[in-house]
């Protein structure tokens, strides 16, 4: 995280959950109307921290859709309907007798997109008493931590990015199945190193669980090097961890952050509602 970023809030109250990411946000009901002056230290705290999180809210997809509203352009996701009168809304559940969960492998939402989303949001609506946290991992440090010369090496890459990606089709498979759903074929294809267009900060734009390859390049010779990179992009150093509870609205930037939800409640069931802003051109 940037150090020269100030931590000074007047309207919202910010505490961080560690040192490369993610903040908890209190003093705030985002089931009311939200001023300007909050909204905008809401969204100082967002780029400051990549991930934050809303405990003890009540909001139902309207509410949820309110809020999304301030901080960017809901969209659809691209592989499954919303809920009934609320498109724009995502149901993101395990089921009790289910045993692969929904996005179960590290990555950045949808990047097989052209124009990836921006942000996601997810709320709990029913948690499991315990597992079922989701992981969250910087990539503007793991961009900043390569070296020169792997910098020198990526700059001219692009990525290719798939929906049909093995590793991330699979943990969709219960959800599609439940509604007759056919997989969609979708390939995005972004710079490697990206530009953040309201920092400026570069972060590394891969992710295992959707990009095959290097363009250009076979997917056997990329694989080495993607291989290393994923491996790098989830050290320890650059993550935290929220534990869910319900009520619990978490909001991260897709464009310099991964995530990963473990799936470690099986037997238990998981409800999230999940809503998605639109995003950019990757550069």
């Amino acid at each position: 995280m940037d150090r020269a970023i100030p931590q000074a809030f007047r309207h919202i109250e910010v505490h961080p959950l560690s040192t490369a990411l993610g903040a908890e946000i209190e003093g705030v009901d985002l089931s009311r109307p939200l001023t300007d002056d909050v909204v905008a230290e809401i969204r100082r705290a967002f780029l400051a921290y990549l991930v934050i999180f809303f405990r003890r809210q009540e909001l139902a997809p309207q509410n949820l859709l309110d809020v999304a509203a301030r901080f960017g352009e809901p969209m659809a996701y691209p592989q499954l309907e919303g809920l009934p009168g609320f498109p724009l809304v995502t149901l993101v559940k395990k089921l009790e007798q289910e045993e692969i969960n929904f996005g179960g492998a590290w990555h950045s939402a949808t990047s097989y997109l052209e124009c990836p989303p921006k942000a996601s949001m997810l709320y709990a609506v029913e948690i499991p008493q315990i597992g079922g946290d989701t992981l969250f991992a910087n990539q503007y440090m793991a961009y900043e931590t390569l070296s020169a010369g792997l910098k020198e090496t990526l700059a001219p890459l692009v990525g290719v990015n798939t929906s049909t990606n093995p590793v991330s089709a699979v943990t969709r498979v219960d959800r599609m199945k439940e509604v007759a759903a056919e997989l969609k074929v979708l390939v995005g294809e972004h710079p490697v190193a990206r530009t953040h267009p309201e920092t400026g900060r570069v972060a590394l734009y891969i992710n295992h669980g959707h990009t095959s390859h290097f363009k250009g390049w076979t997917e056997q010779e990329s694989m080495p090097l993607l291989r290393s990179l994923f491996d790098h992009q989830i050290k320890s150093e650059f993550t935290c961890r929220l534990r869910w509870q319900p009520g619990t609205l978490a909001v991260w930037d897709n464009r310099c952050t991964q995530h990963y939800p473990m799936n470690d409640y099986h037997g238990h069931r998981r409800v999230m509602h999940r809503v998605t802003l639109a995003g950019e051109r990757p550069l």
